[in-house]
């Protein structure tokens, strides 16, 4: 992760989408494309469409706000605007947090599972060991602060978008365009109303576009970031939906569902081999690597990041009393990290994520629609639309979830519910008898709602 500014220096519009298509097209597709197909068959490449337009519509309320309140604090800014310093804002902001942090480990499994594709099936156990392993040296990289990371960090990302463009591109040039008919692979033998499982698998396309929140982040290091932030969210979001859904097809005219889902954690590198061979499987896995240990990095220093500065806010405890401890930000973030690793796979360190995104970007929506009407000029016809869409896919994935894999919602609903109370009770712990809570930011509401 490097700093967007240098001296006087401020990113062009070209400079910002080229970052954030950088963080958006990150490791998690690599992943994600198979346990899409997973729900929905064939028309997996379509999922990644209707994702898009899903996220078109999320898209404009992050806009809005970034044109309203440019500023490095991104999301939680957004959320302390809409709903002032409390236990609505503290949640939301953690399960944002809590997002970043699965998607951290959803990108160190990947890199376990793509990686161990170089070795013998014997080994396959493996993949965990790793993933810890990369988290690990994530960590010492931050902490010491390492500058050649940082001034690769540029280098990575073109590697990681140029190559998985060209590796869509070369697949549709051999594959041809694949079948995309509407061939249903239901996941168990529960029966789904049809379309159900393809509006559920939607929560998990939605995965592979919330980079985009991040661009919000760069308020301050833009060139007029009244325009340029929102511009740059739009711009990205187009770019991806074209490379993802040119490697959809891609991955569908290589591979039938039934081997697509065989090998959903490492999809891009099965389906490179039927058409180009070990060398395409080879270099699948090359851009893999390059993609999941920079994103790791990049996700390890953003999430301690955004902990630090919840902390700042007086939004969660104060970090100063672990003072032995060089970053305990950084050490708080990888050590969740590496337990959802540990005892998560991989689908469900995806439907975790997504739960947990999905309900914190409806808050960003309804904190726009109730609490800013006057403050910032939008339609609110449109966010109220993306509240729908969202809790339509929110309802369906849980219930997709209720069916195959309940201990995903038990795990989810516990955390929730433990984050709240604790969040509660912190601020109730520094709120005066008048109801003020007193934040570490003196241009917020500093009134609990």
């Amino acid at each position: 992760m490097i700093n967007a500014q240098k001296g006087n220096e401020k990113l062009s519009l070209i400079g910002s989408v080229s970052l954030g298509t950088g963080v958006m097209i990150g490791a998690g597709i690599f992943v994600l494309m198979g346990q899409i197909a997973e729900l929905v068959g064939d028309l997996f490449p379509i999922a990644f469409i209707a994702g898009a337009v899903v996220v078109g519509f999320s898209s404009y309320s992050y806009v809005k706000f970034s044109n309203a309140y440019p500023s490095s604090g991104g999301v939680a800014k957004f959320l302390t605007k809409s709903y002032g310093p409390g236990t609505a804002t503290g949640l939301f902001s953690l399960l944002m947090y809590v997002s970043m942090v699965v998607s951290e480990s959803l990108v160190a499994g990947t890199f376990g599972a793509y990686t161990l594709r170089l070795f013998p099936e014997q080994y396959a156990g493996y993949a965990p060991a790793l993933a810890v392993g990369l988290i690990t040296v994530a960590y010492i990289v931050n902490i010491l602060g390492n500058k050649v990371i940082g001034s690769t960090a540029t280098i990575t990302a073109v590697i990681k978008v140029l190559g998985i463009s060209l590796l869509a591109i070369a697949g549709l040039a051999a594959s041809g365009f694949a079948d995309i008919t509407g061939n249903y692979i239901p996941q168990t033998g529960e029966s789904l109303p049809k379309g159900f499982g393809f509006i559920g698998a939607l929560a998990l396309a939605i995965l592979a576009y919330k980079g985009f929140t991040t661009i919000t982040n760069q308020g301050d290091d833009i060139q007029n970031p009244h325009k340029n932030v929102g511009r740059s969210i739009i711009i990205s979001i187009v770019i991806c939906t074209l490379i993802y859904v040119a490697l959809a097809l891609s991955v569908a005219g290589g591979l039938s569902i039934p081997e697509i889902i065989k090998a959903k954690d490492y999809a891009l590198a099965a389906a490179a081999k039927p058409i180009f061979g070990d060398w395409g499987t080879w270099i699948t896995i090359g851009i893999a690597i390059v993609a999941t240990v920079s994103g790791v990095i990049a996700s390890v220093f953003s999430a301690s990041r955004l902990l630090a500065m919840l902390s700042s806010m007086k939004q969660v405890p104060s970090l100063s009393i672990i003072e032995k401890l060089k970053n305990p930000a950084l050490l708080l973030t990888v050590s969740l990290a590496i337990l959802l690793t540990v005892f998560f796979n991989l689908t469900r360190i995806a439907s975790i994520g997504a739960i947990f995104y999905l309900i914190m970007d409806i808050a960003i929506h309804w904190g726009l629609f109730r609490y800013l009407r006057e403050e910032v000029k939008f339609n609110p016809v449109i966010p109220l639309i993306a509240i729908i869409m969202d809790i339509a896919i929110l309802s369906a994935f849980l219930y997709i979830r209720y069916l195959n894999d309940p201990f995903v919602l038990i795990v989810a609903f516990a955390a929730i519910v433990l984050i709240m109370i604790a969040e509660r009770l912190f601020m109730i712990s520094h709120t005066d008898k008048d109801g003020v809570m007193h934040m570490g930011m003196k241009d917020d509401k500093n009134t609990m709602r």
